[in-house]
Order: C-alpha cells, then sequence, then structure tokens
C-alpha cells in the first residue's frame, strides 16, 4: 500500500504541478509577473550561455544516451540477464515519446517568447530542457544498476544532473525559454523518468527472482 502511495505521488505531482504552470500560461495568470521577473533577473546572452543551452540539442543530448543504452545492452546480454533488452529500450521509447507530447503543446499554448526571441509562438514548454532532462536522466537510470560502488553512482547522478542543470540555466540566460517553459519541460520529463524508473526497477526484480 505505502509503495502504492508512492509512485501515484512520484506519478501525479509532476504531472498536477504540469497543470498547474499551463493553466497560468494560458489563462495569463499571476505567476506569469514572477516569471517575468526571474528571466529579467537572469537575462544575459552570451557566449556561455549559448554553450549550456546546447547541451539540450536532440543532436547532443540523444547521441549521449544512445551511447549508454548501446553500453549497458552490450552487459546486460554479456551478463546473461533474462530482459537485458528492456531497460534500454524503455529509455529509448520514453525518449521517442516526448516530441508527441511537447510539439502538439507548443502549438496548443502558443506563447511568445522572451524580448531577445524574434516574434513567434510556441515556446511552452521547452522541449531543450525536456530534452535533457529525458534524455540525461534516462542515461542515468538506466546505467546505475550496472555501476557496482556507491561512489561510481553518485558520480554519474551528480554529472548527469549538472548537464541537465547547465542546460535549463543556459535556455534561462541566453533568453531562449522563460523560467517556467523550463519547469514544465522537467515536469513532462519527470513523469516519464518516473515510469523508467518503475519499469527498470521490475527488470531488475525479475532478473533476480530464481
Amino acid at each position: 500500500m505505502v509503495f502504492v502511495v508512492f509512485v501515484v505521488f512520484l506519478l501525479a505531482v509532476p504531472a498536477l504541478l504540469f497543470a498547474l504552470i499551463t493553466w497560468q500560461v494560458t489563462a495569463g495568470g499571476p505567476l506569469l509577473d514572477a516569471d517575468r521577473e526571474v528571466s529579467h533577473a537572469l537575462l544575459h546572452p552570451d557566449r556561455l550561455s549559448e554553450l549550456l543551452s546546447d547541451l539540450g540539442q536532440v543532436q547532443i543530448a540523444v547521441p549521449v544516451l544512445l551511447a549508454v543504452l548501446i553500453h549497458t545492452a552490450w552487459r546486460g546480454r554479456a551478463a546473461g540477464a533474462e530482459r537485458w533488452w528492456r531497460p534500454p529500450l524503455a529509455a529509448a521509447v520514453a525518449m521517442a515519446l516526448l516530441p508527441a507530447l511537447v510539439v502538439p503543446l507548443k502549438a496548443w499554448t502558443a506563447r511568445p517568447g522572451t524580448a531577445v526571441m524574434p516574434p513567434g509562438t510556441g515556446y511552452f514548454p521547452s522541449g531543450h530542457a525536456a530534452t535533457a532532462a529525458v534524455a540525461y536522466g534516462a542515461a542515468a537510470l538506466v546505467l546505475l544498476p550496472w555501476l557496482r560502488t556507491a561512489a561510481a553512482r553518485r558520480t554519474v547522478v551528480a554529472v548527469f544532473a549538472a548537464l541537465v542543470s547547465g542546460a535549463s540555466f543556459g535556455l534561462v540566460r541566453r533568453g531562449y525559454h522563460w523560467p517556467l517553459d523550463v519547469v514544465a519541460g522537467w515536469c513532462l520529463a519527470s513523469v516519464l523518468l518516473s515510469a523508467l524508473w518503475l519499469l527498470i526497477g521490475a527488470a531488475v526484480t525479475t532478473d533476480a527472482t530464481p
């Protein structure tokens, strides 16, 4: 029962937060005032922010994930794991599902960009922030079961968390996205990563059962 409540909490909280932010964006709610203030305080387009935001590009984040998936699939098969293919496949599916969620939401919300962006809409939610979170987060989740020491696991989590944080900060600092765009991208990624974590945990438990 406790586990079921935890699972519901894990999936429901980011989904509800995303719904709240989306409502504020589409209704022009008071949360947007704070969003503009934070953006104004952080906005400083420079070369560093550009480079950091690039960490959320598909051309960078997805190859990193792909390399990890190939590595873990090879290790799983070599170790004789019964369902060695399931975690890498689930991570790939999570990554593939992301644009199917983000693209329609961008068209529906039609949010304009910051002052440094050209006229247009489609900035909410941030696809780059969501891409970074799903790609690097999924890479960490798939890789963790194969790491033998707690230090190695902490290092992997820290590195991938730094990549996600760097990309997200760069997107806001450069002015590519409002802060709420980025937070909404995190929320979508959290739902997908939570589902992936549950599936990987089930796969590991099944393989460990005699």
